[in-house]
């Protein structure tokens, strides 16, 4: 098992006033899944996401991570685990713009201690995984939006980290370029990298071997379609029950009429 999280909640204080984010959320993630985790906004998928990231730590709950028990550790420790056992991939791709592709995949390995000809190694042969072995020199300003997100994750798997965390990887793409990163993240699963991805897009959620939703800090198999389904139905019976309440006293009303006569 790569992650487990047990009953984790979230709460930020307000002044004086308690705000729950998350609430009770239990997450398993076996090595070499792929999976979704949708949710609109201030649904509390950022704050999830964050915690799985190490970004923040929750309230409550027990959370373990390829093995290590992530609770309570210090900030140093979690420093590390952020390096070594996380690769994360963002909307707006966090790339240094007067670095190179080469020198920014290559940061997460300077930080690691790696001697720069390994690193450079290593730094090439990840832009190579992800097509972009023939732009290894050029700066972020001089590629594309599809070529930047790649640039990020070949950074974000350089370190060949247990969890490819992915925060709303193709919202600042255009439809073909988010495309071309749901193929790559195909090919790196079926490699066997294990990789959760945080969206609020359908289409992007389906790439995904399964899917998980939340709402209101509440982790959840049930998804948008279904609940509105769910809702809908239950509007009809709840109008249906009203209905035939109201029509019960006029059919005893008959039935005393009909007795009288």
């Amino acid at each position: 098992m790569i992650l487990d999280l047990k009953n984790i909640y979230k709460t930020y204080q307000q002044g004086r006033i308690p705000v729950p984010v998350l609430k009770d959320v239990s997450l398993t993630v076996e090595k070499g899944d792929y999976l979704a985790i949708m949710g609109p906004s201030g649904s509390g998928k950022t704050t999830l996401m964050n915690i799985i990231g190490c970004l923040d730590k929750a309230t409550s709950g027990s959370y373990s991570l390829a093995g290590n028990d992530i609770t309570g550790m210090s900030e140093n420790r979690l420093s590390d685990v952020r390096l070594n056992s996380i690769g994360f991939v963002f909307q707006s791709f966090n790339l240094l713009a007067k670095q190179s592709a080469l020198e920014n995949v290559a940061l997460p390995l300077l930080y690691a201690g790696v001697k720069p000809r390994k690193r450079r190694e290593l730094a090439r042969a990840a832009l190579e995984k992800v097509g972009l072995g023939d732009r290894v020199s050029f700066k972020p300003t001089q590629l594309s939006g599809g070529q930047c997100q790649r640039v990020a994750i070949a950074r974000a798997i350089v370190n060949n980290p247990d969890l490819l965390l992915a925060d709303e990887p193709t919202g600042a793409l255009d439809s073909e370029s988010g495309k071309a990163v749901m193929e790559l993240f195909k090919t790196l699963n079926d490699e066997g990298m294990t990789i959760l991805m945080i969206t609020h897009d359908q289409k992007v959620a389906n790439h995904a071997k399964r899917v998980k939703y939340i709402f209101d800090g509440m982790l959840s198999d049930v998804g948008f379609e279904e609940r509105a389904e769910m809702a809908a139905q239950a509007a009809s019976e709840w109008s249906r029950d009203a209905a035939d309440a109201a029509d019960a006293p006029k059919e005893e009303k008959k039935e005393a009429a009909d007795g009288q006569q």
